[in-house]
C-alpha cells in the first residue's frame, strides 16, 4: 500500500513538472517577441543591427524615446488613439448595453430576426464597408478628423457587442429582476441596480475588447485619416519608415510605448473581471 501511494504521489508530481514546463516554454514562447522589442529599443546605434544579434544589450540608449516625443508626430497619434479608443469603448459599452438588454430581456417583436442580422453584420469583413463608409464620411464632412473615426468603430463594433451582450443577459436570473420590480423598482433601475452588477463580467470583456480592436485598428485609420492631427498610432507607426531605410530602432522603441497602455488595462480588466464573476456566483 504504501509503494502505491508513493507511486501515486510520485506521477502527480511528475505530470506537475511536466505542465509547469509546458507552461513555462509556452510563457517563454510568447514573451520572447516582446521582450527583444524591448531590448532593441535601447539597444546602441552600434549593436542594434550587429551579427549575431545581442540578446542582452550591452548599454542602454534612451535616445530613440527622446526623438519620438520632440522630433515627431508619434505622440500626438498616440494621443488621438487613446481619444478615439476610450470614446468608442464608452459609447458602444452603453448603447450595447440598453439595446442587448431590451433584446434579450424584453419581449421585442422580431427579436430572433434582429439577432440574426446583428450576427450577420457582426461577420462582415471590414474591407467590404469601406467604400460605403468614406462616401458617407465624406458627405458628412467628416474625413480626416476624429469624430469621423468615432462614428465608425462605433458603427463597425456595435452589432458584435450588442450580439455577444444579449446572449449573456439572457442567462440572468429572472427572479431578481422580477424581485427587484416587485420592491418598487423601474425596469431601468432593475437594469442598472441588478443585471448589469451581475453581468459585470461580460461587460468588463466586451469594453476590454472594444478598446483593443479601436487601439489596433489600422484600415480605417489609413483609409479615413491623411495628416497627423487625426492619425492614430498605427498610422503613424507607418509613417516612421523612410523610402529607403528602416529605423528599427525608433519603430520598436514606438511599440514599446503604445504597448503600454494595453498591458495595464489587461491587468486592471482581469481583476475586474474575476472580481464581477466572484460577486455574480455569490449572488446568484
Amino acid at each position: 500500500m504504501k509503494h502505491l501511494v508513493a507511486w501515486g504521489q510520485r506521477r502527480f508530481s511528475l505530470f506537475g513538472l511536466v505542465v509547469f514546463l509546458f507552461g513555462a516554454a509556452f510563457t517563454i514562447f510568447f514573451l520572447f517577441p516582446f521582450y527583444w522589442q524591448v531590448a532593441t529599443s535601447v539597444k546602441t546605434p552600434q549593436t542594434i543591427l550587429s551579427i549575431p544579434p545581442n540578446f542582452f544589450p550591452d548599454g542602454f540608449f534612451f535616445g530613440r524615446y527622446v526623438h519620438l516625443v520632440t522630433r515627431t508626430d508619434f505622440i500626438l497619434s498616440v494621443r488621438n488613439s487613446l481619444v478615439v479608443s476610450s470614446f468608442t469603448m464608452a459609447v458602444v459599452v452603453f448603447v450595447a448595453t440598453l439595446a442587448s438588454y431590451a433584446i434579450g430581456r424584453l419581449k421585442v417583436p422580431g427579436s430572433r430576426t434582429i439577432l440574426m442580422c446583428i450576427l450577420v453584420i457582426s461577420m462582415l469583413p471590414a474591407v467590404s464597408i469601406i467604400g460605403p463608409l468614406y462616401i458617407i464620411l465624406r458627405d458628412l464632412r467628416m474625413i480626416n478628423t476624429i469624430r469621423g473615426l468615432l462614428m465608425t468603430y462605433t458603427a463597425f463594433f456595435l452589432p458584435f457587442s450588442m450580439w455577444f451582450l444579449s446572449s449573456f443577459f439572457q442567462t440572468v436570473p429572472g427572479d431578481l429582476e422580477e424581485s427587484a420590480m416587485v420592491d418598487g423598482c423601474t425596469r431601468l433601475q432593475a437594469l442598472f441596480k441588478i443585471v448589469i452588477p451581475l453581468s459585470a463580467p461580460a461587460i468588463s470583456t466586451i469594453a476590454l475588447l472594444i478598446f483593443i480592436f479601436s487601439w489596433n485598428e489600422f484600415l480605417y485609420a489609413f483609409t479615413f485619416t491623411s495628416t497627423a492631427q487625426a492619425r492614430t498610432y498605427p498610422v503613424g507607426l507607418v509613417m516612421l519608415q523612410g523610402e529607403h531605410h528602416l529605423p528599427w530602432g525608433d519603430i520598436t522603441a514606438a511599440s514599446t510605448i503604445v504597448s503600454v497602455p494595453i498591458v495595464v488595462l489587461s491587468l486592471v480588466a482581469q481583476k475586474r473581471i474575476i472580481s464581477g464573476l466572484t460577486a455574480g456566483a455569490i449572488k446568484g
